[in-house]
């Protein structure tokens, strides 16, 4: 009898487990997020590197909403996404959205930045006004390596006639 107690009690605690981690799952893939009170807006990105389905897009530094959609666009080359913004916040229709870095060693999300025109986005609209993702790496390099300089003048009486 005692050994069965111990089995029940065992498999309640893989059950609660696995329930947790599908909790966690939704919390992180933004399955949780959708609901009635949001509205989509598509923005296409020269680069969304650190960005995937679920991150954030946040307001002045307040989540507002997920990606929940990337894609390439094969005829322009660049990241096709979908941001599911909530319906609380209206956007004037010469907003921004920007891949924004948390830190150097922290992760990616996109930033809205509004605009101050008097009509705002509707469902489905898109955001022409995006900026890409910028490559640390590539910035430490052009750093690194002195950036774009022009070549080096001859030594003053090295040249010969």
């Amino acid at each position: 009898m005692a050994g069965s107690t111990a089995e029940v009690a065992a498999g309640a605690a893989v059950l609660a487990a696995a329930l947790g981690f599908l909790f966690y799952a939704g919390q992180v893939t933004g399955l949780s997020d959708r609901d009635t009170g949001r509205y989509d807006l598509r923005a296409s990105f020269r680069s969304v590197e650190g960005v995937t389905v679920g991150t954030d897009v946040r307001l002045a530094g307040v989540k507002v909403g997920t990606v929940t959609a990337l894609d390439l666009n094969p005829q322009t080359f660049f990241a096709d996404a979908v941001l599911s913004v909530d319906d609380k916040v209206q956007l004037p229709v010469d907003s921004a959205a920007l891949v924004s870095s948390e830190g150097l060693l922290g992760g990616n999300f996109v930033e809205l930045v509004p605009g101050g025109a008097p009509d705002n986005y509707a469902a489905g609209d898109e955001i022409e006004d995006t900026q890409g993702a910028v490559s640390v790496i590539s910035l430490m390099m052009k750093f690194a390596g002195g950036g774009d300089k022009a070549p080096a003048a001859p030594a003053a009486g090295g040249a010969t006639p």
